[in-house]
Protein backbone atom coordinates (compact mmCIF):
# COMPACT_ATOMS: atom_id res chain seq x y z
CA UNK A 1 0.00 0.00 0.00
CA UNK A 2 1.44 3.61 -0.55
CA UNK A 3 1.52 5.92 1.62
CA UNK A 4 2.23 9.67 1.38
CA UNK A 5 2.22 13.12 3.92
CA UNK A 6 0.45 15.93 2.91
CA UNK A 7 1.91 19.22 5.19
CA UNK A 8 -1.39 21.30 5.44
CA UNK A 9 -4.79 21.26 6.45
CA UNK A 10 -6.74 23.54 4.27
CA UNK A 11 -9.31 22.68 1.45
CA UNK A 12 -6.81 21.66 -1.33
CA UNK A 13 -4.77 19.59 1.34
CA UNK A 14 -8.00 18.06 2.46
CA UNK A 15 -9.70 16.71 -1.06
CA UNK A 16 -5.86 15.94 -2.01
CA UNK A 17 -6.06 13.47 1.11
CA UNK A 18 -9.40 11.89 0.65
CA UNK A 19 -8.82 11.51 -3.34
CA UNK A 20 -5.85 9.48 -1.99
CA UNK A 21 -7.54 7.63 0.82
CA UNK A 22 -10.23 6.67 -1.42
CA UNK A 23 -8.06 4.78 -3.68
CA UNK A 24 -6.56 2.62 -0.76
CA UNK A 25 -3.67 4.71 -0.23
CA UNK A 26 -2.28 5.55 3.08
CA UNK A 27 -1.90 9.50 3.92
CA UNK A 28 -0.71 11.41 7.07
CA UNK A 29 -1.68 14.96 7.17
CA UNK A 30 0.51 17.53 9.16
CA UNK A 31 -0.30 20.60 10.43
CA UNK A 32 -0.45 22.60 13.51
CA UNK A 33 -3.44 22.27 14.45
CA UNK A 34 -3.90 18.47 13.40
CA UNK A 35 -7.20 19.49 11.45
CA UNK A 36 -7.91 17.23 8.23
CA UNK A 37 -10.91 15.03 7.07
CA UNK A 38 -12.52 11.92 8.74
CA UNK A 39 -11.40 8.70 6.67
CA UNK A 40 -9.76 5.79 8.11
CA UNK A 41 -6.59 5.74 5.80
CA UNK A 42 -6.18 9.28 6.65
CA UNK A 43 -3.89 10.32 9.84
CA UNK A 44 -4.21 13.49 11.49
CA UNK A 45 -0.62 14.81 13.15
CA UNK A 46 -0.40 18.11 14.99
CA UNK A 47 3.44 19.12 14.24
CA UNK A 48 5.56 21.91 13.24
CA UNK A 49 6.64 21.31 9.56
CA UNK A 50 9.49 23.80 10.20
CA UNK A 51 10.78 21.51 12.54
CA UNK A 52 13.10 19.45 10.09
CA UNK A 53 13.88 16.65 12.40
CA UNK A 54 9.85 16.06 13.22
CA UNK A 55 8.76 16.29 9.76
CA UNK A 56 11.55 13.85 8.23
CA UNK A 57 10.56 11.56 11.06
CA UNK A 58 6.93 11.74 10.16
CA UNK A 59 7.97 11.71 6.23
CA UNK A 60 9.94 8.15 7.13
CA UNK A 61 8.65 5.66 4.42
CA UNK A 62 6.54 7.34 2.71
CA UNK A 63 6.57 7.76 -0.92
CA UNK A 64 5.63 11.03 -1.15
CA UNK A 65 5.75 14.23 0.35
CA UNK A 66 2.90 16.88 -0.64
CA UNK A 67 2.80 20.18 0.64
CA UNK A 68 -0.14 22.78 0.27
CA UNK A 69 0.92 25.03 3.51
CA UNK A 70 1.91 28.40 3.42
CA UNK A 71 2.66 31.45 6.05
CA UNK A 72 0.56 33.75 6.83
CA UNK A 73 0.13 36.19 3.91
CA UNK A 74 2.26 39.16 5.39
CA UNK A 75 4.93 36.92 6.22
CA UNK A 76 6.11 35.04 3.57
CA UNK A 77 9.01 37.36 2.65
CA UNK A 78 10.49 36.36 5.97
CA UNK A 79 8.77 32.49 6.82
CA UNK A 80 8.63 30.87 3.28
CA UNK A 81 12.22 30.18 3.10
CA UNK A 82 12.39 28.71 6.86
CA UNK A 83 8.93 26.35 5.54
CA UNK A 84 10.63 25.76 2.32
CA UNK A 85 13.89 24.62 3.46
CA UNK A 86 12.55 22.28 6.09
CA UNK A 87 10.25 20.60 3.91
CA UNK A 88 13.31 20.28 1.09
CA UNK A 89 15.48 18.66 3.37
CA UNK A 90 12.71 15.89 4.67
CA UNK A 91 12.48 15.43 1.08
CA UNK A 92 15.86 14.70 0.62
CA UNK A 93 16.58 12.94 4.26
CA UNK A 94 13.55 10.18 3.22
CA UNK A 95 13.72 10.43 -0.86
CA UNK A 96 10.47 10.80 -0.68
CA UNK A 97 8.93 12.42 -4.25
CA UNK A 98 8.10 15.90 -3.35
CA UNK A 99 4.82 17.74 -4.78
CA UNK A 100 4.47 21.65 -4.20
CA UNK A 101 1.43 23.32 -4.42
CA UNK A 102 2.38 27.04 -5.90
CA UNK A 103 0.78 29.86 -7.51
CA UNK A 104 1.28 32.27 -10.43
CA UNK A 105 2.78 34.72 -7.93
CA UNK A 106 6.29 33.99 -9.25
CA UNK A 107 5.97 35.09 -12.86
CA UNK A 108 5.11 38.81 -12.35
CA UNK A 109 3.17 40.66 -14.46
CA UNK A 110 2.45 38.83 -18.23
CA UNK A 111 1.62 40.20 -21.27
CA UNK A 112 -0.51 37.45 -23.07
CA UNK A 113 -1.47 33.73 -21.84
CA UNK A 114 0.44 32.08 -18.82
CA UNK A 115 2.04 29.44 -19.85
CA UNK A 116 4.26 27.00 -17.27
CA UNK A 117 7.61 27.49 -19.27
CA UNK A 118 7.22 31.28 -18.79
CA UNK A 119 10.44 32.61 -16.66
CA UNK A 120 9.61 33.60 -12.69
CA UNK A 121 10.37 37.52 -13.62
CA UNK A 122 8.80 38.56 -10.66
CA UNK A 123 10.24 41.73 -8.72
CA UNK A 124 7.80 42.12 -5.60
CA UNK A 125 9.30 40.19 -2.39
CA UNK A 126 6.09 37.75 -2.25
CA UNK A 127 6.25 37.02 -6.10
CA UNK A 128 9.87 36.68 -5.51
CA UNK A 129 9.71 34.20 -2.41
CA UNK A 130 7.23 31.79 -4.27
CA UNK A 131 10.07 31.53 -7.25
CA UNK A 132 12.91 30.93 -4.87
CA UNK A 133 10.92 27.88 -3.30
CA UNK A 134 10.44 26.34 -6.79
CA UNK A 135 14.35 27.60 -7.78
CA UNK A 136 16.04 26.38 -4.83
CA UNK A 137 13.77 22.91 -4.83
CA UNK A 138 14.52 22.35 -8.97
CA UNK A 139 17.99 22.79 -8.41
CA UNK A 140 18.52 20.08 -5.53
CA UNK A 141 18.81 16.53 -6.19
CA UNK A 142 14.66 15.76 -4.77
CA UNK A 143 12.53 14.29 -7.22
CA UNK A 144 10.25 17.11 -7.39
CA UNK A 145 7.31 19.00 -9.15
CA UNK A 146 5.46 21.71 -8.49
CA UNK A 147 1.57 22.45 -9.39
CA UNK A 148 0.62 26.25 -9.46
CA UNK A 149 -3.08 27.29 -9.13
CA UNK A 150 -4.67 30.17 -10.12
CA UNK A 151 -6.93 32.32 -7.85
CA UNK A 152 -9.46 29.33 -5.97
CA UNK A 153 -12.76 28.90 -6.00
CA UNK A 154 -15.03 26.51 -4.70
CA UNK A 155 -16.30 24.94 -1.30
CA UNK A 156 -13.69 25.39 0.99
CA UNK A 157 -11.62 27.84 -1.00
CA UNK A 158 -9.78 30.78 1.27
CA UNK A 159 -8.88 33.90 -1.43
CA UNK A 160 -10.44 37.12 -2.79
CA UNK A 161 -13.35 35.79 -4.35
CA UNK A 162 -14.51 33.45 -1.34
CA UNK A 163 -13.77 35.93 1.08
CA UNK A 164 -15.06 39.42 -0.87
CA UNK A 165 -17.02 38.61 -3.25
CA UNK A 166 -18.94 34.84 -2.42
CA UNK A 167 -20.03 36.26 1.32
CA UNK A 168 -21.71 39.61 0.06
CA UNK A 169 -23.43 38.08 -3.15
CA UNK A 170 -25.42 35.59 -0.76
CA UNK A 171 -25.96 37.81 1.63
CA UNK A 172 -27.08 40.56 -0.60
CA UNK A 173 -24.61 43.52 0.11
CA UNK A 174 -22.11 44.88 -1.55
CA UNK A 175 -18.93 43.75 -2.84
CA UNK A 176 -16.15 45.49 -3.32
CA UNK A 177 -13.78 43.46 -5.37
CA UNK A 178 -9.85 44.58 -5.84
CA UNK A 179 -9.74 43.74 -9.53
CA UNK A 180 -11.33 45.02 -12.39
CA UNK A 181 -15.13 43.90 -12.59
CA UNK A 182 -15.33 42.97 -16.60
CA UNK A 183 -11.47 41.75 -17.28
CA UNK A 184 -11.72 38.21 -17.60
CA UNK A 185 -9.59 36.06 -15.42
CA UNK A 186 -8.68 32.33 -14.68
CA UNK A 187 -10.07 31.10 -11.58
CA UNK A 188 -8.66 27.81 -10.17
CA UNK A 189 -11.68 24.99 -8.53
CA UNK A 190 -10.11 23.55 -5.23
CA UNK A 191 -11.09 20.03 -6.77
CA UNK A 192 -8.83 20.31 -10.11
CA UNK A 193 -6.56 21.68 -7.94
CA UNK A 194 -6.43 18.28 -5.47
CA UNK A 195 -6.63 15.82 -8.82
CA UNK A 196 -3.65 18.01 -10.78
CA UNK A 197 -1.65 17.56 -7.24
CA UNK A 198 -2.51 13.45 -7.52
CA UNK A 199 -2.13 13.14 -11.04
CA UNK A 200 1.46 14.75 -11.14
CA UNK A 201 2.52 12.63 -8.02
CA UNK A 202 1.74 9.46 -9.77
CA UNK A 203 3.23 10.67 -13.37
CA UNK A 204 7.40 10.09 -13.94
CA UNK A 205 6.52 12.68 -16.67
CA UNK A 206 5.41 15.25 -14.26
CA UNK A 207 8.62 15.73 -12.10
CA UNK A 208 10.97 18.27 -13.00
CA UNK A 209 8.79 21.06 -13.74
CA UNK A 210 6.14 23.17 -13.37
CA UNK A 211 2.24 22.50 -14.39
CA UNK A 212 -0.45 24.70 -13.86
CA UNK A 213 -3.99 23.31 -12.37
CA UNK A 214 -7.06 23.95 -15.25
CA UNK A 215 -9.09 27.10 -14.93
CA UNK A 216 -12.40 28.61 -15.62
CA UNK A 217 -12.07 32.10 -17.55
CA UNK A 218 -14.24 35.03 -16.90
CA UNK A 219 -14.99 38.47 -15.18
CA UNK A 220 -15.00 38.24 -11.43
CA UNK A 221 -18.66 39.95 -12.39
CA UNK A 222 -20.22 37.22 -14.62
CA UNK A 223 -18.65 34.66 -12.14
CA UNK A 224 -20.90 36.14 -9.01
CA UNK A 225 -23.59 36.58 -11.14
CA UNK A 226 -23.73 32.88 -12.05
CA UNK A 227 -23.03 32.54 -8.13
CA UNK A 228 -26.24 34.68 -7.38
CA UNK A 229 -28.22 33.34 -9.90
CA UNK A 230 -27.59 29.28 -9.17
CA UNK A 231 -28.71 30.88 -5.55
CA UNK A 232 -31.93 32.29 -6.29
CA UNK A 233 -30.11 35.58 -4.88
CA UNK A 234 -30.35 39.57 -5.91
CA UNK A 235 -28.19 40.34 -9.01
CA UNK A 236 -24.76 41.07 -7.40
CA UNK A 237 -23.67 44.77 -6.09
CA UNK A 238 -20.04 45.01 -7.08
CA UNK A 239 -17.06 48.15 -7.26
CA UNK A 240 -13.83 48.13 -7.56
CA UNK A 241 -11.23 48.56 -5.00
CA UNK A 242 -8.64 51.29 -6.24
CA UNK A 243 -5.11 51.15 -5.63
CA UNK A 244 -5.67 54.50 -3.28
CA UNK A 245 -8.80 52.42 -1.70
CA UNK A 246 -5.88 49.57 -0.77
CA UNK A 247 -3.58 51.92 0.47
CA UNK A 248 -6.29 53.99 2.72
CA UNK A 249 -7.41 50.05 3.94
CA UNK A 250 -3.99 49.43 4.94
CA UNK A 251 -3.80 51.86 7.49
CA UNK A 252 -6.35 49.74 9.39
CA UNK A 253 -5.06 46.11 7.95
CA UNK A 254 -1.43 44.78 6.79
CA UNK A 255 -3.05 42.29 4.94
CA UNK A 256 -4.76 44.78 2.36
CA UNK A 257 -0.86 46.46 1.40
CA UNK A 258 -0.18 43.45 0.46
CA UNK A 259 -2.84 43.06 -2.23
CA UNK A 260 -0.87 45.84 -4.52
CA UNK A 261 1.86 43.51 -6.01
CA UNK A 262 -0.63 41.43 -7.17
CA UNK A 263 -2.85 43.46 -9.10
CA UNK A 264 -2.89 42.73 -12.46
CA UNK A 265 -2.03 45.11 -15.09
CA UNK A 266 -4.96 47.46 -16.06
CA UNK A 267 -7.40 46.41 -18.73
CA UNK A 268 -5.42 43.18 -19.55
CA UNK A 269 -6.60 39.49 -18.97
CA UNK A 270 -5.38 37.19 -16.78
CA UNK A 271 -5.71 33.81 -18.57
CA UNK A 272 -3.62 30.97 -17.76
CA UNK A 273 -2.55 28.48 -19.98
CA UNK A 274 -3.33 25.07 -18.79
CA UNK A 275 -3.47 23.23 -22.04
CA UNK A 276 -0.47 20.69 -21.19
CA UNK A 277 -1.89 19.66 -17.94
CA UNK A 278 -4.58 18.39 -20.12
CA UNK A 279 -2.48 16.50 -22.75
CA UNK A 280 -0.02 14.59 -20.54
CA UNK A 281 -1.71 14.62 -16.67
CA UNK A 282 -5.54 14.18 -17.89
CA UNK A 283 -6.92 16.64 -15.95
CA UNK A 284 -9.63 18.96 -16.92
CA UNK A 285 -11.44 22.40 -15.59
CA UNK A 286 -14.90 21.34 -14.13
CA UNK A 287 -18.00 23.11 -15.13
CA UNK A 288 -18.08 26.69 -13.05
CA UNK A 289 -22.12 25.79 -12.81
CA UNK A 290 -20.89 22.80 -10.99
CA UNK A 291 -18.04 24.20 -8.84
CA UNK A 292 -20.64 27.05 -7.68
CA UNK A 293 -23.51 24.64 -7.03
CA UNK A 294 -21.02 22.13 -4.88
CA UNK A 295 -20.31 25.61 -2.87
CA UNK A 296 -24.26 26.28 -2.45
CA UNK A 297 -24.50 22.51 -0.70
CA UNK A 298 -22.41 23.28 1.81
Amino acid sequence: MKSHVIVGRGAAASKTALLLAEDGERVRMVSRSGGGPDHPLVDKVAADATDTDRLTELTEGADTLFTTAAPPYHRWPEQFPILSASLLGAARRTGAAYVMLGNLYGYGPVNGPITPDLPLAATGPKGRARARVWEEAAASEVKVTEVRAAQFYGAGAFSVFSLMVQRQVLDGRLALVPQELDVPHSYSAIGDTARTLVAASRDEQAYGRAWHVPTSTLPVRELAGRLAALAGAPEPRMEELTERDLTLLAFTEPFWAELHEELTMPGRPFVVDYSETEKVLGVSATPVDDVLAEVLSR
